[in-house]
């Protein structure tokens, strides 16, 4: 099945978009996931540059925030975000045509609770239901994205992440899978896959290592045949970084780009065969 293929513009680290535009165009990519940095980007703007390379926005994900913080202030500031990078989504669909999938999880990072894991939970569940209502109110679709317990203390499994959904009544909220935090969190990556099934809205590929399609041990022709029998239409983000230390910088010494664009070219090449 062709599926749309696209990267997550943070991996490239300080790059002007242009620049990442440029780079993943001659790679041969279909679009980008956008960093939220909705003091760098405006909706029009970006979506335009991006068009120029032939590239679209096919999804974006979400700046620094706390949606389950025990503050109120500081869980209000993050629902307040959200909705604002959903009003971006929206103002994005009437420049390009279609809205990108806006991406919904907790503070990266933050892998205990403050409070105790029942109240914090209970918040996650109101922000999810706060944030899913401003989305289907702006028919905006979008995925709550399940990562490994190393990154955060709440959702960190497919099925998880199913229950989060129907406790909050989601409408416009489904899940996104990832092939790296699935290769920690679940048991089996294929059956978590079809667990999720046609909730399934958004997945995202790096191998074991973090590093392109092939270069670990994840078994992704037995992935693929998963996404298949699961009817999944939509886009694949490969969210692979270059080889180093610290995962959340992708700027890992002086010759990572080249690092990078070589894992993104190997990964493009694989997807495109599969």
């Amino acid at each position: 099945m062709a599926r749309k293929l696209g990267v997550c513009t943070w991996t490239y680290g300080p790059r002007p978009l242009a620049e990442i535009a440029a780079s993943l165009a001659a790679l041969g990519y279909d679009g980008v996931e956008l960093h939220g940095d909705l003091e760098t980007f405006r909706a029009g703007d970006t979506a335009r540059l991006l068009a120029d390379h032939g590239l679209s926005i096919l999804s974006l994900t979400p700046a620094d925030c706390d949606p389950s913080h025990p503050d109120q202030a500081v869980r209000a500031a993050a629902v307040d975000y959200y909705r604002r990078l959903i009003d971006f989504a929206a103002e994005a669909r009437e420049v390009a045509g279609g809205a990108p999938v806006v991406s919904f999880h907790g503070l990266v990072t933050r892998i205990k609770p403050i409070a105790s894991q029942e109240e914090e939970d209970r918040h996650l569940v109101d922000s999810v239901r706060a944030v899913d209502a401003h989305a289907t109110a702006a028919g905006v679709p979008m995925v709550y994205e399940v990562l490994n317990r190393y990154e955060s203390h709440q959702i960190n499994t497919g099925a998880q992440a199913l229950a989060l959904l129907q406790e909050a009544g989601a409408k416009a909220m489904t899940v996104l899978l990832d092939a790296y935090h699935m290769n920690i969190e679940e048991r089996d990556l294929p059956a978590a896959i079809l667990q999720v099934g046609s909730k399934l809205g958004l997945f995202h590929v790096a191998d074991s290592n973090r590093e392109a399609i092939g270069r670990g041990h994840t078994d992704f022709p037995a992935i693929i045949a998963a996404l298949d029998a699961a009817a999944y239409a939509g886009p694949i983000i490969v969210e692979c970084t270059a080889t180093g230390p610290n995962p959340f910088t992708p700027v890992k010494g002086p010759d990572y780009l080249a690092m990078q664009e070589t894992f993104l070219r190997e990964s493009r090449e694989w997807l495109a065969a599969a």
